[in-house]
Formats: C-alpha cells, sequence, structure tokens
C-alpha cells in the first residue's frame, strides 16, 4: 500500500505496516467485487429511470419464508435502548462512551468530515479509549473515562461502499473506504474489544442490496480468519436507509445471519434515497419540505413497521431512529417544545416494539432511557413482540404520493442555509455540526440539496408565496441567505465560497449526482 497523505504526529501509530498489509488483502481480495457492486446499482438505476419499480425479490422468496434465525445478541449489545451517535473526535470520544447510552456509533461516515487527519487520528481514538489512555482539556476544563463498567459499547461505522480514501492506494487504486476504515480499526481493536468482554462491532450504511450484505459478511469471515479470531465475533448493525434496502430487509440479515446484530431506520438518507431512485418518475414520488414529513407518513410507517417485524421474527434488534435536538442552555422554552417531540417520537418507536433508539447529544440520553424503561423494565430488549399484525406489501412501501405537507419559501430557505452552513463546516473538517438547534450530518445536507433538484424539475409553485422554483429563485435565496450568514460572527469567506459553488453542482445541475460528498471530497486536500 502506498500512503499519499501526510504522516502527522503519531500517525505510525496506526498506520503500522502490519496494518496496512491487512487493508492490502482485504482491498486486493474484495475491492473487484465492491466495484462491480457499485456498477449494479448503477444498472438497477437505469432500470428505475426507464419506467421500472422496486419490488420483493422473486428469486429469494425461500429466504423470505424460510425458518431461520440470525446469531443471538453479542455481549455488550444484549441491551441497546438508548444509542448515542457522533463522530470519533477525541472529546467526542469521552463524552459519547461517559454519556449513559448503552451504545455509541462511533461514526466516520455521515458524521465525520473525511480529513485524511480525522481519519486516522479517529482511529487512534478509539484505540486510546480501550486502553483508556484517552484525556481530553479545553478551556480549563478536562475530561476523562468513567469506570468500564459505566461505558458505552462501540460500535463503528465505516464509510460506505461508494466512498474511496484517496490517500491509499493499493496497486495503484485508491482503497475502498470501507475496507480502510473496517481494516485498521479491526486490526487495532478487535482485540482489545475482546479483552474487555465484548468484541469488534459495527454498523453499516448505505446498503443497497443483500449481495453488498454477502460482500461485507465475506469480508468478515476473512479478516477473522486472517488474525485468527473466531468466526461469529464480528456483529453488525445494517442501516436501512436506502429505498432499495427496504425491499430486502430479510435477506439483508439472511446474508449476516451469523454477523448480524440487526437493523436501523435510518430516516433522513431514506428520504434522500427516495428521491435519487425516482427523480426522473414526475410529481409519484414528490416529497414535501423535508420537516414536514413525518415518521406518521404512510409510506415510512410500513417502512418501520416492516423494519421491526422482520427483525424480530428472526431474533434481530431493530433500532430507531435519531432525536437530533441539541439542548439550548439558553432557552428554556425551545427546550420544552422539542424535549416533547423527542418524547412523542420515542413513545410511537417504543410502542411499535424497536428496542432502542438513537439521540444525537448525551442530554437526550435520559430522555430516551426514560421512554425505553417504561415499555422495556428489566427486559433487555422487546425481541419477544413479533408483530405479526403486520403486513406490508410493495405498494405501501411505495406510497410516497399520499405523503401530506406543503412546499413553501420557508422549506426552500431552510433548505438552502442548513446546507451551505453544513457544507461550510464540512469542508472546514466537522462532520456534526449543531444549526438551529439540530444536531446535522451529511444525510442532511443530501435531503436539503436533492429536494431542490425534485422541486426545480417538477416545476413546483410555492405554497404560501406562488412562486415557482426555479434555478434563478434558488439563486437568488442562496445569495439572500448568504448574506445574512456573513454577518455573523465566525463566517469563514472561503470555506462559503466553496460550499456555495458545491451546493450549485449537487442542487442545480441537470444531472443528479449521486452523493454529494463525492464532489465535496474531490474538492478537499
Amino acid at each position: 500500500m502506498e500512503i499519499t497523505g501526510p504522516m502527522l504526529d503519531r500517525f505510525d501509530e496506526v498506520l503500522t505496516p502490519e496494518a496496512l498489509a491487512f487493508v492490502t488483502t482485504l482491498q486486493r481480495e474484495f475491492g473487484a467485487r465492491r466495484l462491480e457492486l457499485l456498477e449494479a446499482r448503477q444498472a438497477r438505476q437505469r432500470e428505475l429511470a426507464a419506467g421500472g419499480t422496486l419490488d420483493f425479490l422473486p428469486e429469494t422468496k425461500q429466504i423470505r419464508e424460510g425458518d431461520w434465525q440470525v446469531a443471538p445478541p453479542a455481549p455488550g449489545l444484549e441491551d441497546r435502548r438508548v444509542e448515542i451517535t457522533g463522530p470519533v473526535d477525541r472529546k467526542m470520544t469521552i463524552n459519547a462512551l461517559n454519556s449513559g447510552a448503552k451504545v455509541w456509533l462511533a461514526d466516520f461516515e455521515d458524521a465525520n468530515s473525511p480529513l485524511w487527519e480525522n481519519c486516522v487520528l479517529g482511529q487512534l481514538n478509539l484505540r486510546e479509549a480501550l486502553d483508556r489512555t484517552i484525556d481530553f482539556e479545553t478551556g480549563g476544563k478536562s475530561y476523562a473515562l468513567r469506570p468500564d463498567e459505566e461505558l458505552a459499547t462501540i460500535v463503528v461505522r465505516p464509510r460506505g461502499w461508494h466512498l474511496d480514501e484517496k490517500h491509499a492506494q493499493v496497486d495503484g487504486a485508491p482503497v475502498a473506504a470501507s475496507l480502510f476504515d473496517f481494516g485498521l480499526y479491526f486490526f487495532h481493536c478487535a482485540r482489545r474489544q475482546l479483552d474487555k468482554g465484548k468484541g469488534p462491532y459495527f454498523y453499516l450504511p448505505k446498503l443497497e442490496s443483500h449481495l453488498e450484505a454477502r460482500l461485507w459478511n465475506d469480508v468478515f469471515t476473512r479478516a477473522q480468519e486472517l488474525l485468527g479470531i473466531p468466526q461469529g465475533t464480528i456483529r453488525a448493525t445494517v442501516l436501512i436507509e436506502t429505498y432499495p434496502a427496504a425491499f430486502e430487509m430479510e435477506e439483508i440479515l439472511y446474508e449476516l445471519r451469523e454477523h448480524s446484530a440487526g437493523l436501523n431506520a435510518g430516516r433522513w438518507d431514506y428520504l434522500f434515497s427516495v428521491i435519487k431512485c425516482f427523480r426522473t418518475r414526475g410529481r409519484e414520488f414528490l416529497l414535501p419540505e423535508r420537516n414536514a414529513v413525518t415518521m406518521t407518513a404512510p409510506f415510512m410507517r410500513a417502512y418501520t413497521e416492516l423494519l421491526v417485524r422482520t427483525c424480530h421474527k428472526r431474533g434481530a434488534h431493530a433500532i430507531g431512529g435519531m432525536a437530533a435536538f441539541i439542548p439550548s442552555r439558553r432557552d428554556p422554552e425551545v427546550n420544552t417544545v422539542a424535549l416533547e417531540k423527542v418524547r412523542a417520537d420515542k413513545t410511537r418507536e417504543s410502542g411499535d416494539g424497536f428496542d432502542g433508539s438513537w439521540v444525537a447529544h448525551p442530554d437526550l440520553v435520559p430522555v430516551c432511557r426514560e421512554v425505553f424503561d417504561g415499555v422495556l423494565g428489566d427486559r433487555p430488549n422487546q425481541l419477544d413482540r413479533l408483530r405479526e399484525d403486520v403486513t406490508v406489501t410493495a405498494a405501501d412501501l411505495l406510497a410516497v404520493s399520499e405523503t401530506p405537507g406543503d412546499i413553501t419559501e420557508a422549506g426552500l430557505r431552510n433548505n438552502v442555509d442548513v446546507a451551505l452552513r453544513y457544507l461550510a463546516a464540512w469542508m472546514g473538517g466537522q462532520g456534526a455540526v449543531a444549526i438551529h438547534n439540530l444536531m446535522e450530518d451529511a444525510a442532511t445536507a443530501e435531503i436539503s440539496r436533492s429536494q431542490i433538484w425534485q422541486w426545480i424539475h417538477n416545476d413546483i409553485t410555492l405554497a404560501d408565496t406562488g412562486a415557482q422554483v426555479t434555478k434563478e429563485l434558488v439563486e437568488r435565496i442562496i445569495g439572500e441567505e448568504l448574506e445574512k450568514i456573513s454577518a455573523e460572527p465566525g463566517y469563514d469567506e472561503k470555506l462559503f465560497e466553496q460550499a456555495t459553488a458545491l451546493f450549485k453542482e449537487v442542487a442545480l445541475d441537470d444531472d443528479f449526482i449521486d452523493f454529494l460528498t463525492l464532489p465535496a471530497y474531490a474538492r478537499m486536500p
């Protein structure tokens, strides 16, 4: 492997010859299959654009009708009633582990800006956390880990199959970012996790088919073999955050069954994927502004109900969506309203049978835990709630047109404002960004820009002003929102220039770019 990124202080502790050789083996053995599967994604997109649709696969009917179960919950993953998510910087590593949540999703993906330094130092932070040598000081305040028995279980989310790590090459080609993130963590930390009585656990993002899950399963099998770790030690939870994956939930669990830890409902990326898949199909798949799309919309309700039913039928955990609110220390009124929404959301999830749910801020852990405690009591999960009352058809999952809500100028402005703020922060190396009391990540920017693209291409008229959404209108609003942002403290003109150019490319170009992180990453050093 050739490392083209700079070798900064302590990078040699992560990028050791042995670790790079391990990742190189994975890349050489699985890199070609990954590229084939990415081409299969494009082929399916062409079919959808030509008038095709999504449905449960006839060729895997025997799996859906078969009698099988995933592996029982692994140590540290039996009780997942509250999971906290966040990037792998030093402060977040300590705060998340100390938060009182049962699980920390240590994120190299949507909450992490993939600066070379972030990706390598994140690995070092995780290793030091397991060794209990991590600490952090800022503003006269010190951060240190609580005793091991009080810490959240680490579950690492590597980047998706579609991304490269451009600073590492094997045989002249970039290494798959998924294999880079997974491989370094597994090489350095699998034994450390086992020594703690747990194991190397993962969240798998952006999967679009059971064949992509099969590839991950084969990577897991080979990685355990190479390091002499018992098969089935790895466990992985798959985010069902793409539209195609919603039609292959059972098959995804089946492919990973000895390594499976369940499924998660990734709501923002799911909405983005709905638009991406059917962007050329007119108003049948048109969504109202993002804040109007709630989890009670018929197609979203079908998706979450099917997820719980599928998981519990197979003995797998079902994990709910994100509470992204950030409590304000200055505005108790904002807190009261927002916390009631969080409570209502978690009450719905726990009542539906979910085994746990996500929060983005440590202050939300008590609310989420209280709600799930009320349903679970002393039980670790709700796997016994089989939800046999649930029947979901392909038509139910596809019923996007039944979603209530408007498209307003306020919604358009919010999409522009949030996307610009997020992309500027992302280009500056920050992947989890507090914007208007919400913790936003890359999924936020994706839904924001894809909605605007969809509205422009469907001649949408705004409900409150009567104006048609055109490129010219969006350009004007971009200028007006930038003028407001530029008057705020800490405004960075260069970063917002980059963010604006990127946003215009991914929201206003005639061609729809699959992931905005691809051109964004190309702009990074």
